[in-house]
C-alpha cells in the first residue's frame, strides 16, 4: 500500500506534510515513540524526556476516559531542575512543535503582583489563547488557500479588464406611417428567450456575441500572461482599507486597564469605522492584499475561535522559565511584588480557574504547566508550598558533559555542524569536520564550562563561533572552497585563547 504513494514525483514536496497529516498530535503516539521523537533533537536527559512523555499520552488517555470522569482527571504538572543550557526549554519547545499544540514560554521574573504596573499572571493564558487563534487559522488559510488565489485571480483579471457596462435596452422609436412600417417595426423590436424556468433574457446580437467572444479570448491571454508572471511589474488601482487612525497610538488606556496586556488601541480599531482608500501598486503586491482579502471571507473566524478555545483548554502547554527567581526566603519585611507574590497569583492559575480573555472565557484545569529554573541560589523548597504541590512531578536535568558536546554537534538533525554547513553551502563551499576535529570542540568547550561559568551546550555556539569567524568572513573571496576542521587546526586557531586566561574569560 505504500509503495504508489511514494511513486509519483509530483508529491516529493509534499511528503514532508504526510506525517502531521497522519498524525496531527503527538499524543497518539506511545511514550516511548515520543522519546524517539525528542531524541531527534535533544541529546541525553532520558528522566526529562520520559516524565514530559507521559504527562502528554496522559491527556490521549484522558480523553478516551468515561465523560463521568473526564474533568477529574487534572494534569500532573512537571517541574525541571537543572544548570542553564542543559536542554529545559528546547524539552517543552520541541514537544509542542511536534504535537501542534498551542505553546507559550514566559518568564515567571517578568511577572509582578495584581495592582502593581507590570504583567499579571493572567496575561500568561490571553497570550497562549492568541497563539492557538493564529495557529488554528493558519491551518484554515491553508486548507483554502487554493481557493483564495483562484478568486484573486478573478479580481486581478477584473483590474487588468474591467467589465464592460451594460447599457438598459432603449425603447423603439415610432415606427413611420405608410407602407412597409409593419415590417421596420417588427425589425426594430428586440428578441427575447423564454428558459425552462420562465426566465426572460434579452436575445443577444451578432455584434453582442463577437464582442463577448473577444473578450473571454482576451481574458484568458491575460490569465495565461499572470500565470507565466510577465505582467508582475504592472500597476493596477485597488481599493485597499486604510490601516489604522493617526494619534489613536498616543492615546492613554482608560482607568483600570493600565496594568492589563489589553491593547486599547486595537480595540478602539476595531470599533471605528473602517476607512478604504485607492491605491496604486504593483500586481505582485495587490495579489497578495487580494488573496489575503479572500482569505479573510473564506475561513469562519467564529470556528477558529471555537477550536481555538478548544486546543487552548485541552492541549495548552506553558512553560514558565526561570521560576527560581521568584523563589526566596519567606517572612521578608515588606512587599515583594515580583516573589512570594507572583507565587500566590500562580496558584489559581495552575491549579484551575477561568480567565476572561477578549474571544471568551478560558479554564485552566486541563492545561500543562511545566516549569523551569536552574536553582543556584535557591532550591526548590523555598516555593511556598501551595505552589509546590501544584508542581508534583520533578525530574532534575543532568549537566553536559565532553561526550554529551560530542553527541549534541552529530547526532540531532538542527546540529551545529550542519548549521554551519548550510551556510556555507549558500556562498558554494562545503564545510567538513572530521571526527576528531568534533571531539576538540568538545574538549574546549568543556574546559571552558569548567573553569568558567557552566552555560552547557550553549557553550558550544561561542566556541564555534570563535572557530570559524575568520572563514565566514572571508568565505566570499576564498579560493578554496572545501573547508575542513581537523583536531590540529582546531586547536591552532582556539589554543591561543584557551590557554591565555584573559582572552578565554571575555571570548569564550
Amino acid at each position: 500500500m505504500a509503495e504508489p504513494t511514494r511513486t509519483p514525483e509530483g508529491k516529493l514536496p509534499v511528503a514532508p506534510v504526510a506525517p502531521e497529516e497522519t498524525l496531527p498530535w503527538l499524543e497518539e503516539l506511545p511514550p516511548r515513540k515520543i522519546v524517539a521523537e525528542l531524541d531527534r533533537y535533544i541529546v541525553g536527559q532520558e528522566v526529562a524526556k520520559k516524565a514530559v512523555a507521559i504527562a502528554v499520552r496522559n491527556r490521549w488517555r484522558r480523553s478516551q476516559a468515561p465523560e463521568d470522569i473526564r474533568d477529574e482527571i487534572l494534569p500532573n504538572n512537571i517541574i525541571m531542575i537543572g544548570p542553564t543550557g542543559v536542554g529545559k526549554t528546547e524539552i517543552a519547545r520541541r514537544l509542542a512543535r511536534l504535537a501542534g499544540a498551542p505553546f507559550l514560554k514566559v518568564e515567571a521574573s517578568k511577572f509582578t503582583e495584581v495592582g502593581y504596573v507590570g504583567r499579571d499572571v493572567e496575561s500568561m493564558v490571553r497570550e497562549l489563547v492568541d497563539v492557538a487563534i493564529n495557529m488554528v487559522r493558519t491551518e484554515r488559510e491553508d486548507d483554502v488557500y487554493p481557493q483564495a488565489e483562484a478568486r484573486a485571480e478573478e479580481r486581478l483579471l477584473d483590474l487588468l479588464l474591467p467589465p464592460t457596462p451594460t447599457h438598459p435596452t432603449a425603447a423603439p422609436p415610432h415606427p413611420p406611417q405608410g407602407a412597409g412600417s409593419a415590417e421596420q417595426g417588427a425589425a426594430s423590436r428586440p428578441l427575447f428567450v423564454v428558459s425552462s424556468k420562465g426566465d426572460v433574457t434579452p436575445a443577444a446580437s451578432e455584434a453582442d456575441v463577437e464582442a463577448q467572444e473577444r473578450r473571454r479570448r482576451t481574458r484568458e491571454k491575460l490569465r495565461q500572461q499572470l500565470k507565466e508572471g510577465t505582467l508582475e511589474e504592472r500597476e493596477v488601482e485597488i481599493e485597499v482599507q486604510q490601516q489604522g487612525f493617526p494619534g489613536l497610538e498616543m492615546m492613554q488606556p482608560p482607568q483600570g486597564m493600565e496594568g492589563t496586556d489589553v491593547n486599547f488601541t486595537e480595540l478602539l480599531q476595531e470599533m471605528l469605522p473602517k476607512k478604504k482608500k485607492r491605491r496604486t501598486v504593483h500586481l505582485h503586491e495587490a495579489r497578495r492584499i487580494l488573496v489575503d482579502e479572500e482569505l479573510k471571507k473564506l475561513v469562519d473566524m467564529d470556528d477558529v475561535v471555537n477550536e481555538s478555545l478548544d486546543r487552548v483548554e485541552n492541549h495548552g502547554v506553558i512553560f514558565i522559565d526561570e521560576i527560581d527567581k521568584i523563589a526566596g526566603e519567606r517572612g521578608t519585611v515588606g512587599p515583594d511584588v515580583s516573589r512570594e507574590g507572583v507565587q500566590r497569583d500562580l496558584l489559581p492559575i495552575v491549579e484551575g480557574s477561568t480567565v476572561q480573555t477578549r474571544y471568551g472565557f478560558v479554564r485552566t484545569d486541563h492545561i500543562l504547566f511545566i516549569a523551569a529554573g536552574a536553582f543556584h541560589a535557591t532550591k526548590p523548597s523555598d516555593l511556598i508550598p501551595e505552589l509546590q504541590g501544584r508542581f508534583p512531578i520533578r525530574v532534575e536535568l543532568q549537566p553536559l558533559t565532553e561526550a554529551d558536546f560530542v553527541r549534541i554537534m552529530t547526532e540531532p538533525e538542527n546540529a551545529l555542524t550542519k548549521q554551519y554547513a548550510a551556510l556555507c553551502a549558500a556562498e558554494g563551499a562545503t564545510l567538513e569536520f572530521t571526527h576528531d576535529g568534533i571531539k576538540e570542540i568538545a574538549r574546549i568547550a568543556a574546559k571552558a564550562n569548567e573553569r568558567m561559568e557552566n552555560i552547557g551546550a550553549r557553550r558550544l555556539h561561542t566556541v564555534m563561533t570563535t572557530l570559524l569567524e575568520d572563514v565566514l568572513f572571508d568565505l566570499p573571496e576564498l579560493a578554496e572552497k572545501r573547508i575542513k576542521f581537523d583536531a590540529d587546526k582546531v586547536r591552532d586557531r582556539l589554543g591561543k585563547i584557551v590557554d591565555d586566561e584573559d582572552l578565554r574569560r571575555y571570548i569564550l
